[in-house]
């Protein structure tokens, strides 16, 4: 072997060795520690990476719940039990998880809403939305083209026949991504303990509202009226009454809604009322 190419061999040899000692060394200083409860918290976690606890992925709620950031009960698809599971790593007492559900605020199906034209273009709303606001006469009703079926990772909605979205309670985890998919935030996460709620999110006059749609509010303020709600618990804000999730008294308010626009999660009768509208 010539002195020349030894030489070189020797050179690129100890560089190599120079070089990587060095990466060694700095690895060392420069590392990371990373606790390990976060990692422990990232596997009870469900690494749905929905968000609805306020951060961007599990593993970032999870460095945030370590580091005394973040409450233990934010993950509202793993609910309780993971609340629960959290805890015991962080060893601290254990917070109890409202569950939520994803409930539709339209009534207005294919049978009840007007169209303004026939759309043939992709099925995402918010494609449909681009073009002239979308097909429904109604500025405010949903699209139905299921946007929120495809942004659901636990197979909690499906559209109807009649076009509209149906949740599956059962299924449904409160995650939220089904309402951040639809472009006329018609989805609201409610707890699950609330009773009613209003199956129209549309701000215009009444007069305007039942050119559009059968069954929209038409802001007649009833449900607002002490003589059928002694609480005072529903407001009327910019032609829409406003149901807080405690609401009780509000059998003859529902009965006395010309629109039959309000929804009740737990009474047959009145859900039979929904379906027909």
């Amino acid at each position: 072997m010539s002195p020349i190419l030894l030489f070189s061999v020797i050179s690129l040899g100890g560089l190599g060795l120079f070089f990587g000692t060095l990466l060694a060394f700095a690895s060392k200083i420069f590392a990371i520690t990373v606790d390990p409860r976060v990692e422990q918290i990232v596997e009870i976690l469900p690494n749905a990476n929905c968000g609805a606890c306020g951060y961007a992925g599990c593993t970032a709620y999870a460095e945030a719940v370590v580091n005394g950031e973040a409450a233990s009960n934010l993950c509202i698809p793993g609910g309780t039990l993971v609340a629960r599971s959290i805890a015991e790593i962080l060893g601290i007492e254990a917070q109890e998880v409202t569950k939520k559900v994803a409930v539709v605020r339209c009534g207005g199906g294919k049978k009840e809403a007007k169209a303004k034209y026939i759309y043939e273009g992709l099925t995402d709303c918010h494609a449909a939305e681009l073009l002239g606001g979308g097909s429904k006469a109604c500025k405010y009703g949903c699209l139905g083209l299921g946007s929120c079926v495809s942004a659901c990772p636990y197979d909690a909605i499906a559209m109807s026949d009649n076009g509209l979205p149906v949740v599956f309670e059962e299924k449904c985890s409160g995650c939220g991504l089904c309402a951040q998919a639809c472009p006329r935030g018609i989805i609201e996460i409610i707890p699950v303990t609330q009773k009613v709620y209003v199956a129209c999110v549309s701000h215009d006059r009444g007069k305007d509202v039942k050119a559009v749609c059968s069954v929209g509010c038409i802001g007649c303020t009833l449900c607002a009226s002490p003589k059928f709600v002694p609480s005072g618990k529903v407001k009327i804000e910019d032609n829409l009454p406003v149901v807080p999730p405690d609401w009780e008294d509000f059998d003859t308010a529902v009965e006395k809604c010309p629109s039959k626009c309000f929804v009740v999660r737990v009474d047959d009768r009145v859900m039979a009322n929904k379906q027909c509208a």
